[in-house]
C-alpha cells in the first residue's frame, strides 16, 4: 500500500521555552507522535526550527554579538545538538533520521531543485525520516526563507506532499484577535477564499514570521492541490488528534484545488524572490492573463523590460500599476525582449506550460 507522504513544520514557538531554551520534553513528544504515524502508513518529512534555541546557552560569548553574528554561532552549535537530540530520540523506535540543510538560493535552479527532490526521495524510499532546516549559518542575506513555514510550503510541493501541516503555538487562523474570548477559530478555508482581514500582522516568540507568512504560504500550497492545517504543537498528541480525530481538535484546514499542478509549474509558484528581471504587461494582457482562458504572454502585451536575464531564466511580470500577476520562464534574454517588445507575430516571451499566475 502507498504511503501518504506529509510534512510537519514545527516551529519555534513549539519547541522553545519562555526562557529561551529547547523544550525537550515537547520535542520528543513530537517524535513520539511521528513515529505513530510511520507506524500507520504515513510518511512525514521533518521541518524543524530550534537551531539557535539549542545553542544558546552552549557556551559564554567572549563579547557583545550583533544578530547576523549570534545566528550563525547559535545555528552552527544548535544543529549539530538538535540532530543528535532527533536522532537519539528517533531511535527508540528504530527510525533513523538524516538531515537536510538548505538554502534559499538552492531552489533557484531547475537542477538544484530537482537534486534536492531525488535526496529526499531516496531517503523516503529507504525508511529514512528527512529533518529539514534552513541552514543559518551561511542564510543571513535578503535571500533567507522569511521563515521555516516559507521553507514547509516549498518542501510539500516539491515532494509532492498530499498534506502540509503547520504547527504553531495558536490553534489556527481566528475571526478576530486571538487574545478575545469571543473569537473563533476558522475550522476551514475554501479555494479563492480571502482572509487577509483576521490575520494579525504581529510577530509573537522567537520565530522569524508570523500568521500573514503562514497565511500566504497556506493558500498558495493549496491552491496546488496539497491541503493545509495550520494547528498548536503545544496540543497533546495534536498530530496523532488530526489524523484519527480532527474534528474534536482546533485547527484551521485550507481545503486543496482540485485541479493538477504541474512539476515545474510548483517550482516556478514559489520562485518569484529568484526572477532576474521583470516584464511589465499593458492593460489588455494583464486582462488576458487574468481570465478564464489559458494563455501564454505574448511580446505585443509586453511595454517594458526590466533586469538583465538569459534565457530560461525566471522573471516577474507585473501589470502597469505595479501589481505582481506572477512569474514564468522566459523565452528571450533581456536584450532580444527590449528589442521585440510590442511586436506581433514572434512566439511567446513566456509561455502557458511555464507560467505561474499569482
Amino acid at each position: 500500500m502507498k504511503k501518504k507522504r506529509i510534512v510537519v513544520k514545527i516551529g519555534s514557538n513549539v519547541l522553545t521555552r519562555d526562557n529561551g531554551k529547547l523544550d525537550i520534553t515537547r520535542m520528543s513528544a513530537l517524535v513520539d507522535q511521528t513515529a505513530w504515524l510511520y507506524s500507520h502508513g504515513y510518511e512525514v518529512i521533518l521541518v524543524s526550527s530550534g537551531a539557535m534555541a539549542s545553542g544558546r546557552g552552549e557556551i559564554k560569548v567572549s563579547r557583545r554579538l550583533d544578530s547576523v553574528e549570534q545566528r550563525q554561532l547559535f545555528s552552527a552549535l544548535g544543529q549539530a545538538k538538535l540532530i543528535n537530540l532527533y536522532y537519539d530520540l528517533f531511535r527508540e523506535y528504530h527510525l533513523p533520521v538524516g538531515q537536510v540543510l538548505t538554502m534559499k538560493e538552492n531552489f533557484n535552479s531547475r537542477r538544484s531543485y530537482l537534486n534536492q527532490r531525488a535526496c529526499m526521495t531516496v531517503m523516503l524510499e529507504n525508511g529514512v525520516v528527512p529533518i529539514v532546516n534552513e541552514n543559518d549559518t551561511v542564510s543571513v542575506t535578503e535571500l533567507m526563507f522569511t521563515d521555516n513555514d516559507e521553507l514547509s510550503g516549498l518542501i510539500a510541493s516539491m515532494m509532492d506532499a498530499c498534506t502540509l501541516v503547520i504547527l504553531s503555538n495558536i490553534d489556527g487562523i481566528y475571526d478576530g484577535s486571538p487574545s478575545d474570548p469571543a473569537s473563533q477559530v476558522i475550522r476551514q478555508v475554501a479555494p479563492g477564499t480571502d482572509l487577509s482581514s483576521y490575520i494579525q500582522t504581529e510577530r509573537s516568540g522567537f520565530g522569524r514570521g508570523g500568521m500573514i507568512t503562514k497565511y500566504n504560504i497556506a493558500r498558495k500550497v493549496a491552491e496546488e492541490g496539497i491541503r493545509v492545517i495550520i494547528a498548536n504543537g503545544k496540543r497533546d498528541d495534536i498530530l496523532i488528534q488530526l489524523a484519527e480525530h480532527p474534528d474534536t481538535v482546533p485547527h484551521t484546514e485550507f481545503v486543496p484545488s482540485s485541479g493538477n499542478v504541474s512539476g515545474i509549474k510548483k517550482w516556478i509558484a514559489h520562485s518569484n524572490s529568484f526572477a532576474k528581471g521583470c516584464l511589465t504587461v499593458n492593460a489588455r494582457a494583464s486582462q488576458a492573463l487574468t481570465g478564464n482562458q489559458a494563455v501564454s504572454l505574448l511580446l505585443v502585451g509586453v511595454v517594458a523590460v526590466e533586469g538583465d536575464f538569459e534565457e530560461g531564466d525566471l522573471v516577474n511580470i507585473v501589470g502597469e500599476d505595479g501589481t505582481l500577476l506572477g512569474v514564468g520562464r522566459t523565452s528571450y534574454d533581456s536584450t532580444e525582449a527590449r528589442q521585440l517588445m510590442g511586436r506581433h507575430d514572434q512566439r511567446p516571451i513566456v509561455h502557458y506550460d511555464y507560467l505561474y499566475l499569482e
